[in-house]
């Protein structure tokens, strides 16, 4: 099979081209054997769809946790990576593994030899790992991002733990609609075609759609698959998840309230980079892929303040990457010299901030969709039984 592949050659450019491998694992082999590092892989047919190869991503978060571990248990570095290439066997976390110890036998530092994997270790984990060296602490500074990490998992999870149960309803109560609409009420619709008494409007309305799905079911399935089919091929193309995307951030409070996540999630990781000893010009250039289009171009301006002499607080406040809270915690920490950790608690204040209005929201949500799915199968349910109860009166 026949790949497109993204991939970082010899000196570390990333590049485009076509390889002919059996499969994943095979092409990740020829790949390395004429010497580039696969970031990502499409197959080459007409029916593929463009997913990015994640099926041999290196464990990033893992590797930090269990890396802490040994150096924790008393191993040096080299022996902790030797014991996870190990431990690892083949596969693409061994060859990155192998390709760092190989660096660092060659006297090249760690950081270097994890930046030659930009496909696996991000900027920000560079950056991490540069400022261990200068300090001569890596515990310190994996400890560090592992906490970054886990501080960014929370409040997503939230989300995604909040969201399932009203996600399980809406799919029951889909099916059982779905069942009414394509079992109960073409049979209903067949029972009545007999009966002379003229039916209400929205009865015959319903059977009437009953029998449209009873003769022509196979067709109606194909249209609700066909349909589910463009709206998966729709959101996995830019342009349409552009447009959504933007139709949410005009919402009034959801907007706001995706503004307040996306800048939480800055506050950290530009605090993140601070601490570590980057400078905030080139910090700003490494968190900008975090921000919405729309709030990278206002990141963009503050970043040109900046450089025109303009205080951080001041180059913020002139934008929508501030609130009232944050600008005053930035002030303080201009101040203080402390401006990583005043932009950590200005973070955390507001992923507290978006968790209450998660649990706010999904307290509401929770009863009005379920009022709704009763009232939309109690209705169908009516409107089929509506000329039984009307037979039965005029017979009385």
């Amino acid at each position: 099979m026949r790949y497109a592949v993204k991939a970082v050659d010899a000196r570390q450019q990333v590049v485009a081209l076509e390889l002919e491998a059996a499969n994943m694992v095979g092409l990740h082999e020829v790949a390395r054997q004429r010497g580039y590092a696969v970031l990502s892989a499409t197959p080459r047919n007409r029916l593929s769809v463009v997913v990015p190869a994640k099926a041999h991503r290196f464990p990033t978060a893992l590797f930090s946790v269990e890396l802490l571990a040994l150096l924790d248990a008393g191993l040096n570095l080299v022996e902790a990576l030797q014991t996870l290439a190990d431990r690892d066997g083949g596969g693409e976390s061994a060859r990155v593994l192998s390709e760092i110890l190989r660096s660092l036998h060659e006297g090249i530092p760690l950081s270097q030899a994890l930046e030659r994997f930009p496909g696996h270790f991000p900027a920000l984990y560079v950056a991490t790992v540069r400022s261990s060296e200068r300090t001569g602490d890596l515990k310190e500074a994996l400890a560090r991002y592992i906490n970054y990490q886990d501080e960014l998992d929370k409040v997503r999870k939230k989300i995604v733990a909040a969201s399932i149960y009203p996600a399980i309803l809406l799919t029951v109560g889909s099916l059982v609609l779905a069942f009414l609409m394509f079992y109960v009420i073409p049979r209903f619709a067949l029972v009545y075609e007999d009966i002379s008494t003229e039916l209400p409007f929205f009865s015959s309305a319903l059977l009437g759609l009953g029998r449209l799905l009873r003769e022509h079911g196979m067709v109606a399935a194909m249209l609700v698959g066909g349909s589910l089919v463009l709206a998966a091929w729709l959101l996995s193309r830019k342009d349409a998840r552009t447009r959504i995307s933007n139709a949410l951030w005009s919402l009034p409070v959801l907007g706001e309230r995706m503004r307040i996540y996306q800048l939480a999630r800055f506050y950290r990781t530009l605090g993140m980079l601070l601490r570590a000893g980057v400078p905030i010009l080139p910090a700003m250039d490494m968190v900008s892929g975090l921000l919405a289009e729309h709030l990278q171009h206002q990141l963009s301006r503050a970043r040109k303040s900046i450089e025109e002499g303009h205080s951080i607080s001041s180059a913020l406040n002139a934008t929508t990457l501030s609130t009232p809270v944050t600008i005053r915690m930035l002030a303080v920490g201009e101040r203080s010299g402390r401006m990583g950790e005043l932009l950590d608690r200005a973070a955390r204040f507001h992923d507290e901030e978006t968790a209450r209005f998660v649990d706010a929201f999904m307290r509401a949500f929770e009863p009005i969709l379920m009022a709704a799915l009763g009232l939309a199968v109690g209705l169908v349910v009516v409107l089929m039984y509506m000329p039984i109860f009307e037979l039965a009166g005029s017979i009385q």
